[in-house]
């Protein structure tokens, strides 16, 4: 059999690149846990009409049929493009068996068929944050999940050295609300034009918005004003009253956004900016929206994006109205691994090798793995009873930094240093036990 081909847009790490990733969704979901947030798993596939009934991704979505589905009446099944819309379903199936406010993280798969790029993969790991609420979700949630998020993101730079992030928030009701001001009805198509203005550019953006909506060039300017507006702090909130612009869902939005800016810019100064073009391009986004650049990846686009969604779930008599993010787990560590800035101190979790005197004897080895594995040290067995400069070469291939000897005593192969060591008391330093995440 010839070597196979990778197949593009679904990356496979190597054992101490998957080190990394676990010890990232470890603190991840450590982080989640610590404010409340329980784990859900949802399954893979949903019905090709749910998962086509919100937003324009209906080309991206991977059909899945049985091979001998000739002739059965199943229904046309695809693969989920993100956690959402299987959340949204989830939520409404088990509304009776939850309390709610409902808290929930979810740290699994997704696949979009678009073309592979760097920061686009066509199979991915996602990590969601998400409150929902019955009838209701108060305001304060929208602080909430992005402080939790920020606080979890801000571990991955002190513990592992990932990038620091910058957190760019908006508001949808503050949008609409502006754009109602100046009598525009549509106000979804001027937020998908604005949307585009980082990659085409303000000029291009004008003729969209003048072009296609037919707005006057003077309303337009305005809503290109409103796009401009920026601020690590609150003080944008005068910057659009001085737009003159006057709506009542405008000023619930601006209230709304500032809560969230001065909670962030207090719990993680310099993480958190209000910028007025974010809009994200799903139309089930109702409040409070959020996009996250990497520092130094920007190119990558946004790693960690949500909002408030106040009608994606709803059986027709009770709507579940929520608040999320999503991470790009695999979007985030894919480049940082490929370029090594993210490291693993070894590719195994053996922290020490057995090292075996004869076959005969294999069985006396096994007995002191099983008593340092009893007090939670990673160990293993040699494979063959080979020469002990072999067996130390072979723990050194593959980065195992102790080897225990029949004899009783326990060698640091990166030092030399040989000692008498009793396996029932013996504790390796604590940066040995397992191994470390650094960066480069």
């Amino acid at each position: 059999m010839s070597r196979p081909k990778p197949l593009s847009g679904f990356p496979e790490f190597l054992p101490a690149q998957r080190i990394v990733e676990q010890r990232v969704l470890a603190a991840l979901a450590g982080t989640f846990e610590l404010h409340g947030f329980g784990s859900i798993e949802t399954r893979a596939l949903e019905p090709m009409a749910q998962l086509a009934r919100k937003g324009e991704i209906d080309k991206e979505v991977y059909v899945v049929r049985r091979l001998h589905a000739e002739g059965t009446s199943d229904a046309e099944l695809g693969l989920h493009f993100d956690l959402t819309v299987p959340f949204a379903r989830y939520v409404l199936e088990n509304s009776g068996h939850l309390n709610f406010p409902f808290r929930r993280y979810q740290i699994q798969k997704a696949w979009r068929g678009e073309r592979p790029q760097e920061g686009r993969y066509r199979e991915f790991l996602q990590a969601d944050l998400d409150v929902v609420g019955q009838s209701a979700l108060a305001a304060h949630h929208d602080v909430e999940v992005a402080l939790v998020v920020l606080e979890a993101l801000e571990r991955l730079h002190t513990d592992f050295g990932v990038p620091p992030v910058l957190m760019r928030v908006n508001n949808r009701r503050l949008a609409e609300g502006f754009y109602r001001g100046l009598g525009i009805d549509d106000h979804l198509a001027v937020l998908q034009r604005v949307d585009k203005l980082d990659k085409i550019g303000p000029d291009a953006v004008r003729a969209l918005l003048t072009g296609e909506l037919g707005l006057s060039i003077e309303v337009a300017a305005q809503c290109l004003e409103l796009a401009t507006i920026s601020a690590p702090d609150d003080s944008f909130v005068e910057r659009v009253r001085a737009l003159g612009v006057r709506n009542d869902l405008l000023d619930e939005g601006l209230e709304q956004l500032a809560a969230v800016v001065r909670a962030g810019a207090a719990a993680a100064p310099g993480r958190i900016v209000a910028d007025l073009k974010i809009a994200r391009g799903l139309d089930y986004y109702t409040g409070t929206v959020y996009e996250t650049e990497l520092s130094g990846y920007e190119h990558l686009g946004s790693v960690c994006s949500g909002g408030r969604y106040d009608s994606l779930a709803s059986d027709g008599r009770t709507t579940y109205p929520g608040v999320g993010l999503s991470i790009g787990v695999t979007r985030i560590l894919v480049p940082l691994l490929g370029k090594g800035l993210l490291t693993a101190s070894r590719s195994v979790p053996t922290c020490v090798l057995v090292a075996v005197d004869s076959e005969e004897t294999r069985g006396e080895a096994d007995a002191i793995a099983a008593r340092l594995r009893a007090r939670g040290i990673a160990t293993e067995v040699a494979p063959k009873a080979d020469r002990f400069g072999k067996q130390i070469r072979y723990a050194d291939r593959r980065g195992i930094p102790f080897v225990w000897f029949a004899s009783g005593e326990v060698k640091d192969i990166r030092s030399g240093e040989q000692v008498a060591a009793d396996p029932d008391a013996w504790e390796p330093p604590a940066d040995d036990l397992a191994p470390k995440v650094s960066a480069r």
